[in-house]
């Protein structure tokens, strides 16, 4: 940019002083040409700069996903090829995938023998609630059969008590009568002493009678020896099946915890052997392939094993000082120049302005935080969207590009930041000064 500005300057200056002859040449002419052209070149530069910026740091940029294997093992295969094109789903690598299987075959051994513990404690299960339920039934044919014989009981005592009962009232009235006649001395002693005895000896058949009465009650209600034996049972029963059900149903939503541990063990088990083959998280394609068959590889390595790099659209970024990132603003066109395309130019547009730059970062880190070290760049990044035929070219990703924004202050300058591009982008065919420059 300098040259062409002290070039152009100088061919006025020519034209002026020496060609047409516009100006004597003195000292004051000649001073005043010198700092004329310092003035402009200073202000040119200033203008291209803050409104007019262009930035020598623009690079293509791509997202790399590492990958790092989920389990650790001895790689058996790596049939992926470099640069070659992927689909999501294509294997990257696999691991030798025996002792994860061999894991799994112990698992399912386990699973079997908790599933045939289980299938044991629910036949006893099946077994005391059998026995319970014929406890239960017989219960029931012992109270059936017990009410029934009480009722009998019950009914004979009452009838027993009502007969004792009329026969003593007769027998209480005949003693009236005679006590009556025995006043009067129409009967004999004898006769009223036999009637007393009958008295009294059917009054002593009425308190049998009535305590068989209470004796058959009491019995109804508090039940016979047989029915209490086929109580004990039931109950014996009862407690018999609620340990087998403990035993076997002391779940965990719904399933034995044994056996739900042991299952969980075992999908653990297989998931591990599913992660012995790694494929490609999407489309894309694999570089710098280093890994080879009969290395270790592990999760817990620093170092992945394997760079992927995404199929989608690369981030074109270039930073700019802050002092001209005011102008810049979202729709503001843009043109590059790559370095390895010389003398060609395309066209871009700015997407954006990133809000943030590293310096501005907190990083929790449990220490406390310094300032920034005066070395540390303060350019801003700013994303630039392009065409499709960057993307047909075959420009490398990290590519060096010289992007030159052109905003709306002092828009007539532009053409001047053009100019000084496209010859920036001729330079580059003179890529064998810098080879040479390399071998000093």
């Amino acid at each position: 940019m300098v040259e062409l500005i002290l070039a152009t300057y100088g061919l006025g200056c020519w034209l002026v002083f020496k060609k047409f002859k516009l100006v004597p040449i003195n000292t004051y002419s000649v001073c005043t040409a010198f700092l004329g052209g310092f003035a402009i070149l200073f202000g040119l530069m200033i203008i291209l700069s803050i409104c007019h910026p262009c930035s020598h740091d623009g690079r293509f940029y791509a997202t790399v996903v590492q990958i790092v294997p989920q389990v650790r093992g001895r790689v058996v295969e790596v049939p992926v090829t470099f640069n070659k094109s992927l689909k999501a789903g294509d294997v990257l690598f696999r691991i030798d995938p025996r002792p994860f299987q061999l894991e799994v075959d112990r698992m399912e051994a386990m699973l079997a023998g908790m599933n045939a513990k289980v299938a044991q404690l629910d036949a006893r299960r099946a077994s005391a609630r059998a026995a319970t339920e014929v406890a239960e039934s017989d219960l029931l044919v012992s109270e059936s059969e017990f009410d029934r014989q009480a009722r009998i009981s019950i009914e004979s005592a009452d009838a027993q008590v009502d007969a004792v009962q009329s026969r003593l009232k007769l027998a209480q009235t005949n003693l009236d009568r005679i006590k009556q006649l025995d006043a009067t001395g129409a009967i004999s002693k004898q006769e009223l002493d036999t009637e007393i005895t009958r008295v009294e000896a059917l009054t002593a058949e009425l308190a049998q009678a009535t305590n068989a009465q209470l004796s058959a009650q009491e019995k109804l209600q508090s039940g016979g020896n047989r029915l209490k034996s086929m109580q004990n049972e039931l109950k014996q029963a009862q407690a018999q099946e609620r340990e087998a059900v403990i035993a076997l149903e002391a779940e965990s939503d719904g399933m034995n915890p044994d056996v739900r541990q042991t299952m969980a063990e075992l999908e653990h088990k297989r998931w591990e052997l599913e992660q012995t083959v790694v494929s490609a998280p999407s489309d894309g394609f694999v570089t710098q392939i280093t890994l080879r068959p009969g290395q270790m590889v592990s999760s817990f390595n620093t170092n992945a094993a394997m760079l992927f790099i995404p199929k989608e659209k690369r981030f074109l970024v270039a930073s700019y000082p802050q002092n001209a990132i005011a102008g810049i603003e979202p729709g503001l066109e843009a043109e590059l120049a790559f370095e390895a395309l010389p003398g060609q130019i395309f066209k871009a547009k700015v997407v954006n302005v990133m809000g943030i730059i590293a310096q501005g970062q907190f990083v929790g880190t449990g220490q406390l935080q310094s300032t920034v070290a005066a070395s540390a760049s303060d350019n801003v990044p700013v994303l630039f969207e392009y065409g499709e035929e960057l993307d047909a070219l075959n420009v490398p990703t990290g590519a060096q590009v010289s992007i030159a924004v052109y905003t709306h202050n002092f828009h007539v300058l532009s053409i001047l930041r053009k100019i000084i591009l496209r010859i920036k982008s001729w330079e580059n065919y003179a890529f064998f000064m810098k080879n040479f420059d390399s071998l000093h």
